[in-house]
C-alpha cells in the first residue's frame, strides 16, 4: 500500500501564530476516518516514534495528523528543537484549544477526510486538551487518551506559587536538552479566567463520543490513578492498562530504530483495534 506524507503543511491560526502539521494517509479511493495527534507538555510533532506510529495508523486505513502547538517552543522554521522559548513561556490552555480548533476545521474540509469520523488522540497533557475540545466540538466522535492527566490544574502550588506570582515567570529545566524553560505568569491567569471551560472532570463526564483510555502503570509523569479517575467519570469508556510501560509507552528521543517499541506498538494496535469497532 502506497502512503501519501504531506510534511510541515503551514496552517494560520489568526488568534496566535502559523504552525506546522503532517498528515499521513494511505492512496484510496474511500473516504478516510480523520486521527489527530495531540502532543503534550514539552512535546512535538516530531518527537521520538510518533512517525514511525503515524505510518502505522495510515496503513491501518487512518487519515492520520500531527502537528506542533503555535506555542510549543518550535519554529516553522525549526521544527525540532525549541528554538523560541519565549513562545513556550507564552503558551497557555486557550492557545491550545485554538489552535486545535484550527487543525480540525483544515483537515475535516480535505477530500480524502470522511468528515462523519474524527478521532482525537491526545498524550499527556494533549489528553486534557482533548478531552475538552471532544466535549465542545459536537463533530468529534471519538477521543482516546494516552497517559493522559486528568485535571489541567498542574501549577506550582504554595510558596512555589507565591514566587511564580511575585516574580512573574518560573523555569523548569528540560532533561533532555538542559534548557531553562520558562513559564510566565499569564499561563495561571489564563486557567483562573477561563477554570471552568478548562474542567477536565466535567468536560469527561459530559463528552458523547467513543472513548478509549490508555495509560502504563509504570508512568513516571503522570499517575495511572489519573487513567483510573477519567474512566470513573464517564463509566461508558473502555479503561486499558499496559503493565510496566512508562509516560511515553518505551519511545525517547531520538527514537533512532524504524519499528516501534513493544509498549507504543501495543498502543497503536489497540487503537486501531478500538476505532474499527466503534467507528
Amino acid at each position: 500500500m502506497e502512503l501519501v506524507k504531506e510534511i510541515n503543511i503551514q496552517l494560520h491560526n489568526p488568534e496566535t501564530v502559523t504552525f506546522l502539521a503532517d498528515a499521513f494517509y494511505p492512496e484510496s479511493g474511500t473516504k478516510l476516518p480523520l486521527v489527530i495527534f495531540v502532543h503534550g507538555y514539552k512535546g512535538y510533532k516530531d518527537w521520538g516514534a510518533w512517525n514511525i506510529m503515524a505510518e502505522k495508523f495510515a496503513e491501518a486505513g487512518f487519515f492520520f495528523v500531527k502537528f506542533n502547538f503555535s506555542h510549543n517552543g518550535t519554529t516553522v522554521e525549526d521544527p525540532h528543537n525549541f528554538a523560541d522559548l519565549e513562545a513556550f513561556g507564552n503558551n497557555n490552555y486557550s492557545k491550545e484549544l485554538s489552535d486545535l480548533g484550527v487543525v480540525i476545521d483544515y483537515f475535516a474540509q480535505h477530500e480524502k477526510v470522511d468528515d462523519q469520523k474524527i478521532i482525537l488522540m491526545g498524550h499527556s497533557r494533549g489528553g486534557g486538551i482533548s478531552i475538552i475540545k471532544t466535549f465542545e466540538d459536537e463533530r468529534i466522535n471519538g477521543l482516546i487518551t494516552l497517559a493522559s492527566v486528568d485535571t489541567l490544574d498542574r501549577f506550582p502550588k504554595n510558596e512555589a506559587f507565591e514566587k511564580w506570582e511575585k516574580a512573574g515567570v518560573f523555569y523548569v529545566i528540560n532533561g533532555r536538552t538542559k534548557q531553562e524553560m520558562p513559564h510566565y505568569y499569564q499561563f495561571y491567569e489564563d486557567f483562573e479566567e477561563n477554570e471552568i471551560r478548562f474542567d477536565v472532570e466535567r468536560a469527561t463526564e459530559m463528552a458523547k463520543a467513543h472513548m478509549l483510555i490508555i495509560h502504563g502503570t509504570n508512568d513516571e509523569s503522570v499517575s495511572v490513578k489519573n487513567a483510573e479517575h477519567l474512566h470513573i467519570l464517564n463509566p461508558l469508556s473502555e479503561l486499558f492498562l499496559i503493565d510496566g510501560a512508562n509516560h511515553t509507552f518505551g519511545a525517547k528521543e531520538p527514537w533512532e530504530v524504524n519499528e516501534l517499541p513493544k509498549d507504543l506498538n501495543t498502543v497503536v494496535e489497540k487503537s486501531i483495534e478500538f476505532m474499527k469497532l466503534k467507528m
